[in-house]
């Protein structure tokens, strides 16, 4: 039988392509998905039903934006839709007010699911009591590419124009997000390390295959798709959390670093 799975790791790093090659198994991903746009030509995956719950979750615990100075001042604080920009401190808990867990309840009653979220780095252990036969795949890039892909989609995207990042706060959020993966999440239930270029290979589809037991599509992956690579020095938490996910994920490539 299939199973149920949750998608996870930093936004731009390849989260939408695992989901697109799960697209067509029969997963249930939530209501009314994103449109495709120019940085994710063939989809993103993931709707306001998943992403609503988590921005909900998130808003709990992060910085306000104060409503009328707020546009010019405390840019860097993400309000909604943003919150996968959000810098979590690891330790952090947060709450479950009764009207989220009834959503929660709710998307976790629509078997078989896959759900993708970046903010799912954050919040999965909010969701953790509600989910059944669910497996996690945590998806990553070199950090820098994924950095550079971030400053572009906050230049680019209309619903980050109000919100300011910069390379270093966008560096932040990469090594949160997956410091609260590998030193937390990952200690609880099945897990599945793949770097972005490993579904590029056949290797690496049959291994999400096997994984998720679900037939994936290997039509999915165009490697025509990757644009953003950087060859700038990265920081060094950042290189080490990269080499300690690389190792997870059997994936070798010196070249890259």
């Amino acid at each position: 039988a299939m199973r149920n799975c949750l998608i996870l790791g930093s936004g731009r790093s390849g989260t939408s392509m695992v989901a697109g090659t799960l697209a067509k198994a029969g997963y249930y991903m939530g209501y009314r998905l994103y449109q495709p746009r120019e940085s994710n030509p063939k989809g993103f995956f993931e709707g306001p039903e998943i992403n609503g719950i988590n921005e909900a979750l998130l808003a709990q615990v992060t910085p306000k934006r104060p409503f009328l100075i707020g546009r010019w001042f405390f840019r860097e604080r993400p309000v909604y839709g943003q919150r996968w920009l959000a810098r979590v401190p690891l330790g952090t808990k947060i709450p479950l007010p009764p009207q989220i867990a009834e959503k929660i309840q709710h998307v976790t009653q629509k078997e078989p699911y896959c759900y993708k979220d970046p903010r799912f780095s954050y919040t999965l252990p909010v969701w953790r009591p509600f989910l059944k036969n669910t497996v996690f795949i945590c998806v990553f890039r070199d950090p820098g590419s994924t950095v550079l892909s971030i400053l572009k989609e906050c230049r680019t995207a209309k619903y980050l124009r109000n919100f300011k990042i910069t390379r270093e706060q966008a560096f932040q959020v990469w090594i949160l997000m997956y410091k609260h993966i590998l030193q937390i999440h990952r200690n609880e239930g099945e897990w599945l390390f793949l770097h972005y270029n490993q579904l590029f290979t056949s290797e690496g589809l049959d291994t999400l295959e096997a994984f998720v037991e679900a037939p994936v599509d290997r039509s999915f992956p165009e490697p025509g798709l990757r644009r953003s690579v950087s060859k700038e020095p990265v920081p060094e938490e950042a290189r080490a959390i990269y080499e300690e996910l690389c190792e997870l994920a059997g994936y070798n490539e010196t070249s890259e670093l």
